[in-house]
């Protein structure tokens, strides 16, 4: 998912450095281009736009081999036998998603002698080894709000679910009940609650901006500060300690990429300092947090819901503790792949291709690795 900021001078910082052993661009001739991405099965035929499937292959296959290019598309990425890796030594160019992950590991780019470019069909690209990506010469590039409105309207979604207590009553519909206290005990007002989003991205930023009419206290931390005109507007107010903004908060919003520094940045210390009975919404990414101590904080009820749609792995296992503790609200990774999304990153996709055929610049806010040099946000 994404949650960049990046100013445009930052971001140009990424074309400076001299170029690496690989091309960046394109050489003449065929490319073998791989894409990795979610089946659609029975449901791939039921929306034309339904782009970001396996079946459909973000609706590029026909312009691609029109002009002489190999395209193979999969779901199969896991282990040392699956479909991708019967390709990565001859692929140039590899598409994956944060929705279906393919991991691509500093091995798997050791195997891929050829590739020259790794495209995120979407937002956030720490499923990719990205110092290895940078050390190798490779080009990582994803395609920058593409998904924003979707993943900021899907956390006020969960946002709302879990303050009205929302669940329990839809499970008592479904399974035949009808007791309205038990879901009126903690169900409250959105109105005057303080709410934190931990990154003020483009995500991040646009729920400010939806917050805003449900009258909130709003907060946010960031590595800067936003616009002062977006801060009047919204009225948030910049909390520069992250310690000292959690415990004012009555609802936690995760909006920051996830990298070194901030993996599992809400470990078991900083979530015995929340108020008990905080609500935790986290479209960003799973491992920013501590599994385990999130499990535990909704089982005692230090938490008193969470709800997101990001795992560590993905999928997630069977077995994993969130799909059992109690007060959740989790889905699976659903939020930034809405029709509307697809269709914008599936055209910025082929945007990227085609410029990377004729040897083209991508726009400068797109780049999360150029020339050995990673985004700011993933320093």
């Amino acid at each position: 998912m994404a949650m960049k900021h990046a100013g445009v001078s930052a971001i140009r910082a990424l074309c400076s450095s001299p170029s690496l052993t690989r091309r960046v661009h394109s050489t003449a001739g065929s490319k073998k281009i791989v894409g990795v991405f979610y089946k659609g099965n029975e449901y791939a035929e039921l929306n034309p736009n339904f782009v970001g499937t396996v079946e459909r292959g973000l609706g590029i296959r026909d312009w691609l081999e029109s002009q002489g290019h190999h395209y193979v598309v999969t779901d199969d990425k896991e282990g040392p036998d699956c479909e991708l890796e019967k390709h990565l030594s001859d692929l140039h160019v590899l598409i994956t998603t944060p929705f279906h992950p393919a991991y691509v590991t500093a091995e798997r780019i050791k195997k891929a002698k050829n590739l020259q470019l790794l495209l995120t069909a979407g937002i956030g690209s720490d499923h990719i080894d990205l110092k290895a990506a940078a050390e190798a010469g490779l080009t990582v590039a994803e395609v920058t709000g593409s998904n924003v409105v979707s993943v900021a309207e899907d956390e006020l979604m969960r946002i709302l679910i879990l303050v009205r207590n929302f669940l329990p009553g839809y499970h008592q519909v479904i399974n035949g009940d009808w007791n309205v206290a038990g879901i009126a005990h903690r169900a409250y007002d959105l109105e005057g609650k303080t709410v934190g989003t931990i990154g003020a991205g483009r995500i991040g930023r646009l729920l400010l901006q939806r917050l805003k009419p449900f009258n909130c206290n709003l907060l946010y931390h960031d590595r800067v500060k936003i616009d002062l005109e977006l801060e009047v507007q919204t009225g948030a107010k910049f909390e520069e300690d992250l310690d000292a903004m959690l415990p004012k908060c009555d609802i936690i919003v995760l909006n920051t990429p996830l990298t070194e520094k901030t993996r599992g940045m809400l470990d078991k210390e900083r979530i015995s300092k929340m108020k008990k009975g905080v609500l935790i919404v986290n479209n960003a990414r799973g491992a920013l947090v501590n599994t385990q101590a999130v499990a535990d904080a909704c089982a005692s009820g230090h938490i008193g819901g969470y709800s997101g749609d990001v795992w560590f792995p993905q999928p997630a296992p069977k077995d994993h503790p969130w799909r059992y503790m109690p007060n959740q609200a989790m889905t699976p990774h659903i939020s930034g792949t809405t029709i509307d999304a697809q269709l914008r990153y599936a055209a910025g996709t082929k945007d990227m291709l085609d410029r990377y055929f004729k040897g083209e610049e991508f726009p400068l806010q797109n780049y999360i690795v150029k020339e050995g040099v990673l985004a700011p946000q993933y320093r």
